[in-house]
């Protein structure tokens, strides 16, 4: 365990003209009274607001009194240290990675400290381990591209701009999930900075609990720093985006619920489905991402998907870097994700695009915006995924409890004039209501949340379970004795809340 030689209460140290400004101001200028002070950046300078503007959704853009940005390990330690060893003074503060969840406040503050991790993100491939190290700063695409010259790669994000950070704690749905498990499941080690500054690592013999409670449990413990992520060969793929009528809806939704069943056949196919509508076009369409983790043309596994007829594909041999270009989300709108997870089941999935038609007719009669998206994402979660979890080792997801296949389904609204927030915000949440309502009536609900889509008014890590909420919450105690990372850093959902 190490700690930053530079790890004091620096407030002790401030000048005496310091000591008139706000508490926030105080541990901003603490920071610029420690060896970081020029990557501590304040509301005047470009890079500051290059930082703010950087987020995906531009609702959960706010105005941090200074935003830190480090280089090392070692810097975050000296910022932990800094803002938590400041006397009486609370400094809350935020950790941002890539800044892509939906509802402001998760990964940033507005009266506070961030911590951009932007800078950090490097990723090293280590050939003998059959590991790489990435930092959690770096974006997916980034990952890909450093990796792609080795003939490998790692299960990792579908969209090429997502960060690694928070979408490894979170869980990780990847291409390879029904191959390798789930992207936690594939992390070796964690480096992370706790609470008081110290440095550990965490793995299957040091800290073997840290390491299981990381798979998914968030920003509950720490600053996780460095991941040493498993790689796979890689020597490309088969993928692409298949464009269909929105009158084939029922083949698809029939396609969807065999494909979930049956994916255990051929654990190298994946399948996302997607009902998009778009005010550009002012059309209401279907698009499905159809990846096979090898290159094999035509896999059966996708032939009832493929067998409908389509309006244009851009199936292709192509590499991981370049699919995930392919599944880019605009950014630069407001926006809401709201999810839920149902028995794989048919009927769950007619009543979600019922509904999700009815929104669009909804929202033309009441939009302000120019430019407004509603989507419906279907994706498969079959007890594959969770059986090889438990093979390495288990994380925190509890989906090995559930004996059935089940599906996801993730609403994605984005729409870019902010008097358009209620309405916006409120058909998310309602429509998301609705579906639950009509899954419980069935008895089709399932209680698990996928944490990385999850809307604030949720709560995922109580879809955990209780036997993993009572193993989450005595490592966060263990720790994090003091509760920082459940009240100083506000952001992101709180096993404390639960």
């Amino acid at each position: 365990m190490k700690v930053s030689s530079a790890a004091v209460p620096v407030l002790s140290i401030l000048p005496e003209a310091s000591l008139g400004l706000g508490s926030t101001q105080l541990c901003c200028a603490a920071l610029q009274a420690t060896s970081l002070r020029n990557q501590v950046l304040y509301p005047t300078s470009t890079a500051y607001n290059e930082s703010v503007s950087s987020y995906f959704a531009v609702n959960v853009q706010l105005d941090p009194t200074c935003i830190v940005q480090p280089h090392s390990t070692e810097d975050v330690s000296l910022i932990v240290s800094t803002l938590t060893q400041t006397g009486e003074t609370q400094c809350p503060f935020a950790v941002r990675s890539g800044g892509h969840t939906t509802w402001p406040g998760a990964a940033d503050i507005g009266q506070g400290v961030t911590i951009d991790l932007s800078m950090m993100n490097s990723t090293t491939y280590h050939k003998d381990k059959g590991v790489a190290s990435i930092q959690p700063g770096s974006r997916w695409q980034a990952v890909y591209k450093a990796l792609d010259p080795y003939g490998v790669t790692v299960p990792g994000g579908r969209g090429g701009p997502v960060g690694v950070g928070g979408f490894l704690i979170g869980g990780g749905n990847t291409f390879y999930t029904a191959r390798v498990g789930f992207a936690c499941d594939n992390v070796e080690n964690f480096e992370v900075v706790l609470a008081s500054g110290s440095i550990v690592n965490a793995n299957r013999t040091s800290h073997p609990d840290l390491y299981k409670a990381l798979k998914g449990g968030s920003i509950n413990f720490g600053v996780v720093t460095k991941y040493d992520l498993k790689t796979l060969p890689h020597d490309g793929l088969w993928g692409g985006l298949v464009v269909y009528d929105n009158s084939t809806t029922d083949r698809q939704l029939s396609a969807a619920v065999n494909f979930t069943n049956n994916i255990h056949n051929d654990p190298y196919a994946s399948w996302i489905g997607m009902w998009e509508y778009s005010s550009t076009t002012g059309q209401n369409i279907i698009a499905d991402a159809l990846e096979y983790t090898k290159p094999v043309a035509f896999a059966p596994a996708f032939h009832e998907f493929t067998s409908i007829p389509n309006i244009t594909d851009t199936m292709r041999f192509a590499t991981i870097y370049n699919l995930t270009q392919e599944l880019v989300q605009a950014a630069g709108y407001r926006d809401i994700f709201t999810t839920g997870t149902y028995r794989n089941d048919i009927k769950v999935l007619r009543k979600a695009i019922d509904l999700h038609n009815n929104n669009i007719e909804k929202a033309k009669s009441h939009v302000k915006s120019d430019y407004w998206a509603m989507d419906v994402i279907i994706q498969p979660w079959p007890k594959l995924f969770a059986q090889h979890s438990v093979e390495k080792g288990g994380n925190v997801l509890g989906l090995e409890r559930f004996d059935e296949n089940l599906i996801q389904i993730l609403f994605d609204y984005a729409w870019d004039d902010a008097r358009d927030d209620d309405l916006f915000i409120g058909l998310g949440q309602s429509i998301l209501e609705e579906v639950d309502e009509y899954a419980k009536s069935i008895g089709a609900h399932n209680e698990y949340i996928y944490l990385n889509y999850a809307d604030k008014s949720q709560n995922p890590l109580k879809g955990y379970g209780e036997e993993n909420v009572g193993f989450i919450t005595r490592v966060a105690k263990k720790y994090d004795p003091d509760g920082v990372f459940q009240v100083q850093v506000p952001g992101g959902f709180k096993i404390s809340q639960v």
